[in-house]
């Protein structure tokens, strides 16, 4: 194993699966929510920038594209692709994409709550094209923690 899978599995370990490690689905999902909920505020009195639409589309995207890794869990193919097919359109209006975002995190909340009800095993693995393989509760801190290190940058 070269340094950067002992660094990636370190940083996975130390930001992504250690801090999720023995939390219930409902405590991840309540993370998840309010965690969106800040987003949301946030957005509140931004201005649509090309920038600021291009972290909003990428950070939608990004959860787009873990909620199909996710389902895999519930049945669903697991896709071994990339973002970029999951991110909205660059010619939707600021106060379209805004929506996007909403609309995507609340998909992910009911993601968790199907996770509960299937009785998904949260220490089950699925595989992220970066980090490799990663719990479901490490799926879920990561799009949480994705999505709120990635706003900061909207001005």
């Amino acid at each position: 194993m070269g340094i950067k899978q002992k660094l990636m599995g370190f940083a996975v370990e130390f930001l992504l699966e250690r801090p999720a490690r023995g939390k219930s689905y409902t405590e991840l999902g309540l993370e998840l929510d309010n965690a969106g909920q800040k987003i949301l505020l946030r957005l509140q009195n931004k201005k649509m920038t090309e920038f600021n639409h291009r972290v909003l589309s990428h950070i939608t995207g990004i959860e787009r594209w873990g909620q199909s890794r996710l389902r895999s869990m519930l049945g669903g193919p697991l896709l071994q692709d990339e973002y970029d097919g999951y991110r909205p359109a660059r010619d939707i209006p600021w106060d379209g994409l805004i929506e996007e975002f909403r609309a995507t995190r609340a998909e992910t909340v009911q993601l968790v709550q199907s996770l509960t009800k299937a009785s998904v095993d949260p220490t089950t693995t699925v595989s992220h094209n970066d980090f490799g393989p990663i719990t479901v509760r490490a799926w879920l801190r990561y799009l949480q923690t994705h999505a709120s290190r990635e706003i900061l940058q909207i001005r």
